[in-house]
This record gives structure tokens, sequence and C-alpha cells, in this order.
């Protein structure tokens, strides 16, 4: 009878180690140990505004850093050719240096020529018969301004220059400008509005075209009739202005869109910005000068990540662990007063095999500004599983 009892409860025993054993090993899940926001050091300071108009100012990457003048839509001048070229490129792409396709002047290029210039318009002088490349065509647009190439351009791509102001409100509303407006290709209609936050959001389109970074960065062209044209940004090269384009001759007065490329900590960094409404035009490059000054003082590249840097923890039941590290360095533009928010996004593991380091088991997802980026997280060290001693005497796991 005893032993008959003393074999139950070793079966028993036995039963119960053996379901111990094989139940399933348990899910880990990592502890984080970075706050899920942290503002970056430091006062925004008060940007050198003009003291009249408008203008607004953007890091590449970080986005808006701030604007001023209400930013009442007003005529955006010749700034509204930024997006007759940017129209124009992406219904007939050109690589930078490529001529692309002939565009034959005609009679009716002509009487456009002559109606600007009868008009005190900005223009350069064209002929029937007169053959541009559609990379001469922008340069005449850009660099002297002609407005009278804008409605060239406008009926070579779509027949007709209201036909193409609809592609330009089209692009427009595509990209988000609430409270831009075209009613002509080359801004000498009044009725093309915009507030410098819309056109700085447009530049930064239009600097994605790298044949338009090349245009604009161009002292002056070679053109079939009109020879050598000059660039009226007289800013310039100035203050690392790589362009972009001016707008004068209304009586709201001169607008500039602009692009530099400054150091910060010995990093290039893009800045784009744009003023609108100023006396004259070399206010407004002054102006954008002294905003450039500004922000490239103001700007710092932070190391928000250091490689191996520990993101979280997986710690087991059966007492391994491993951190989770961070796989690489991440250099930051950050801006005084703005926040940096930062997720774990880990797996949740069952470590039912060996995980070697240097595996991927999650990101930190991080926003600062514009920045919106996913870090890989590795295991700092190997995980192993559980022994067979732990999963026969485990309790509560």
């Amino acid at each position: 009878m005893r032993l008959r009892v003393g074999i139950v409860l070793l079966l028993v025993v036995l039963g119960l180690a053996a379901f111990n054993y094989l139940r399933p090993i348990p899910t880990v899940a990592a502890a984080g140990t970075l706050s899920p926001t942290e503002t970056i050091a430091g006062t925004a300071p008060a940007l050198p505004w003009p003291s009249r108009g408008s203008g607004a100012v953007s890091v590449q990457g970080l986005g808006f850093i701030a604007s001023s003048g209400g930013e009442q839509p007003i005529p955006a001048a010749s700034v509204t050719k930024v997006m007759t070229a940017l129209v124009i490129l992406e219904d007939k792409p050109l690589k930078k240096d490529e001529p692309g396709p002939s565009i034959t002047l005609t009679e009716e290029d002509v009487a456009f020529y002559e109606a600007d210039v009868a008009n005190k318009e900005s223009v350069v002088e064209v002929r029937a018969g007169e053959q541009l490349t559609e990379l001469q065509a922008l340069q005449g647009l850009l660099i002297p301004s002609a407005n009278n190439l804008a409605e060239t351009l406008a009926r070579w791509d779509a027949g007709s220059v209201q036909a193409f102001v609809t592609k330009m409100n089209q692009k427009a509303a595509a990209l988000h400008l609430a409270n831009t407006k075209f009613a002509d290709t080359s801004g000498a209609n009044p009725g093309s509005v915009s507030t410098p936050t819309d056109l700085v959001q447009l530049g930064i389109a239009a600097m994605k075209q790298e044949v338009l970074v090349q245009i604009v960065g161009m002292g002056q062209a070679q053109l079939p009739v009109a020879g050598i044209v000059y660039n009226v940004d007289r800013a310039l090269g100035q203050s690392g202005i790589f362009g972009i384009k001016t707008g004068s001759g209304l009586n709201t007065g001169a607008n500039f869109l602009f692009g530099a490329s400054v150091t910060v900590d010995g990093h290039q960094i893009t800045v784009y910005g744009c003023v609108m409404g100023q006396p004259t035009l070399d206010i407004a490059f002054a102006s954008a000068k002294n905003l450039i000054g500004a922000l490239q003082a103001a700007l710092h590249v932070r190391k928000v990540l250091v490689k191996n840097q520990t993101i979280a923890t997986y710690i087991t039941p059966w007492g391994a662990q491993t951190d989770l590290v961070s796989s690489v360095d991440v250099d930051l533009i950050a801006w005084p007063g703005m926040v940096l928010r930062q997720r774990l996004d880990s797996k949740t593991i069952v470590v039912d095999k060996p995980i070697p380091a240097g595996t991927q088991e999650g990101n930190i997802h991080m926003v600062l500004g514009d920045y919106n980026l996913d870090v890989p997280l590795v295991t700092a060290d190997p995980l192993f599983p559980p022994g067979r001693l732990w999963r026969l005497t485990r309790i509560s796991f």
C-alpha cells in the first residue's frame, strides 16, 4: 500500500515537473530609460525682423523657426516665377547641365515681349524663329527675371497662359500653400499673392530640383538674342546666399525669397527665409543677411544620441539581462526652446534560443521640428534561454 502511494506521489511530482518544464518560456519586455520629452536648452533669441512688412525663416530639418508681420497675403511679384519654373520642371524634367528640348519662338512670343516692354516690365529681347533650350528659357526666367519668358514657357507647356496658371494653383494646393493664389505666370499681376511662410515652403520644394539650384546660383547667363543677362539677386554669394528669387516693382514693396548655406558647429546647414513688403530690394537683401546671421549664431548641432548609449534594458525572470543600445550617433540641428520627443518602440521577446549581441530588437522614434527618425536599437550582450533547473523549479512564471 505504501509502495503504491509512493509511486503515485512520484508520478505526480514527475508530472508536475514535466508540466513545469514544458510550460512556455515567459515573454520579456524592455524597460526604457529615456524621458519622453526634452526641451533644448537656452532661450530662443529675438530675431532681427525688418521694421516693416513681413517675414519668415526656416531651417532644413527643423522646419519653420518663426515669422513676423502678421503674414497677410500681398502681391508676390516676380517670386511668382519660382512656381512657374517648378511646374515646368515637373512637367518637363531636366537634370543638372541638361539643355532639354528646344523652344522655337513665334510672333506671339515677340508680341508678349513688346507688350511687356510697353508696360515697363522686366524682359529679355526675343525674335521670331529664335530657338531657346528649356534650360536657357528657365535661365532667362529666373536670372534677369524676364516676364515675357514666363508667358512663353507657359504656352509651350500648357497651350495657354490660363491653362498653365491653373496648374500653378493646383501645385500650390498640393504644397498646402493656403494663403497663395496665382493670377499670372510672372507676378506682374497684383492678383498673384502669397505670404512669407508660403513662399518659403515653395522655395524649399523648388530647391529639390537640382537644375533650379544651379540656375538661381548663376551670376549671369548667355542667351541667343539677348546676349549676356545678369542676375537681379545682388545678394548672391553674400552671407552664404545661393538664391532664390527677388520680386519688386509693385506698390506693396520688394520681396526676397532666399536660401543660404551656413556653417554651424562645423556642419553645413541650409536656411531658408523670405521678407516681403520692403521699401527697396537693397533693404530686403540687408534684412535677409541680418536674419541669416542671427540664425547662424543661435543654431547648434547637438548630439542627441551617442552610439552604444543605453536606451532600455531586458531583464529576464531567470536573471539574464542585456541593454538595448543605440547603433549609431545621432546629431541634429537644434534651436533653443524646441522640444525633442522620444518614444521607445521595442519588441517583446521570447528567449527560447540564444540571442546574439548586436541583434536589432527595436527602435527609438525621435521627433524634433521636422526631423522624424527611427534609430535602430541593438542588444549590447547576448541573452541565453533559461537553464533546466530554473524551468523545473519555477513557481510563478
